[in-house]
């Protein structure tokens, strides 16, 4: 093993590190909603991920994330964690994170790090990710497809958008500014 490969791989897990944490601080930045779901800045850091450490590393640093969180540290917003909090109702859009990592990851990764790139593949990683966590709320709560949509999906919109713009004009900045950060 070379010392080169050595250090790429010792920048990577320290780079998802990095995310896994920020993913965590983001998620306590949250407004509590009546319905259970808060709005948060959690999504905001995994296109960040996804975006800066590629489809393997961006959902390494989720997975890592959610095993905290299912073995209860306490990174989810309002500060949850556990079992309970990962597999229940909203669980679905927390393990949705992966998905839109991932999506994140593999699109800019094919298509590029363009602005309009950028924020197409951090709205399909979005889309992803309520996708599954749609259909885990839906399951678990015995409620209709649309229903929950509007329930879970809607009202987060016009913050998503706002989530998108600001990750993908930060990903371009950091591009320009830290070359050696990009994968």
């Amino acid at each position: 093993m070379s010392h080169s490969s050595s250090h790429r791989r010792m920048r990577s897990r320290m780079l998802c590190a990095l995310f896994t944490a920020l993913t965590a601080v983001c998620s306590q930045i949250s407004i509590p909603m009546p319905w259970g779901v808060p709005v948060n800045l959690a999504l905001f850091a995994v296109y960040l991920a996804g975006a800066m450490l590629g489809a393997v590393w961006g959902s390494v640093s989720l997975l890592a994330f959610l095993a905290l969180a299912a073995f209860g540290v306490p990174v989810l917003a309002g500060f949850q964690g556990g079992p309970a909090a990962v597999f229940g109702p909203t669980g679905g859009y927390v393990i949705g994170y992966l998905a839109a990592a991932l999506v994140v990851g593999l699109l800019t990764t094919r298509f590029g790090r363009t602005l309009p790139r950028l924020v197409l593949s951090m709205v399909l990683g979005c889309a992803a990710c309520y996708l599954f966590g749609t259909l885990w709320f839906m399951m678990l709560m015995k409620m209709d497809f649309f229903a929950a949509l509007a329930l879970c999906v809607v009202p987060y919109l016009p913050c998503d958008v706002v989530k998108i713009a600001l990750a993908a004009l930060l990903v371009r900045a950091l591009d320009r500014r830290l070359p050696d950060l990009r994968r």
